[in-house]
């Protein structure tokens, strides 16, 4: 059982370290505005202006200016979410427990960050999806290392053919319980998506 909860944010979406460098600062403000806005609804300027970096600071650090900061975000963003998802069922040691637990806790912390932080990737991918290829291709990448660690996970409790199934069920349900928990501002979509995949789980084993 691990010894103490996650921080329910990934690390890029936190403030950024005191005494940060502008280059760490930007990388900090754009993925909070990119994971909240989306990328349409994300400026460079606002950027700057959240990091308190020169504009002409971003195309120093990142030549490939947006894109490439969203990118950045994503790739980011995707392993630390994964690392608080895997570190949650990590808690408890009965794994349908576990199931449970790590719902019930993005539920809280959904509350408690007044809905605003859902999946920063999901955020990015509905924006992309059907305009940018390369930020499609790095939302599809993180999704599909999310299912891997997924499987991992499930397979020290089922089969392996059973594991992939409830790994994909997992990231479905993950993603379509905090938009409807956003939308209706109300946890409860991630607390009953929880006793689905748990349902699926015991039925599995």
């Amino acid at each position: 059982m691990a010894a103490a909860t996650p921080s329910p944010l990934p690390p890029l979406l936190a403030e950024p370290p005191a005494g940060a460098g502008t280059r760490t600062r930007i990388r900090h403000a754009a993925a909070r505005l990119f994971a909240r806005r989306g990328y349409a609804g994300t400026g460079l300027k606002q950027i700057a202006t959240d990091a308190a970096a020169p504009f002409g600071s971003i195309y120093h650090f990142f030549p490939g200016g947006k894109d490439a900061l969203a990118e950045d975000m994503i790739r980011t963003t995707g392993p630390q979410f994964m690392a608080l998802v895997l570190g949650l069922l990590e808690e408890r040691d009965d794994p349908v427990d576990a199931v449970v637990h790590a719902f019930d806790s993005a539920a809280r912390d959904l509350v408690a960050n007044g809905y605003a932080d859902g999946c920063p990737v999901a955020t990015m991918a509905l924006d992309v999806v059907d305009t940018n290829d390369t930020l499609r291709g790095a939302a599809a990448d993180v999704f599909a290392a999310w299912v891997e660690g997924g499987t991992e996970w499930f397979s020290r409790h089922v089969a392996p053919d059973r594991a992939r199934e409830l790994a994909l069920a997992m990231v479905m349900l993950v993603e379509g319980a905090f938009l409807l928990a956003r939308v209706s501002r109300d946890p409860e979509p991630l607390r009953s998506a929880g006793r689905s995949l748990a349902a699926l789980l015991a039925v599995a084993r």
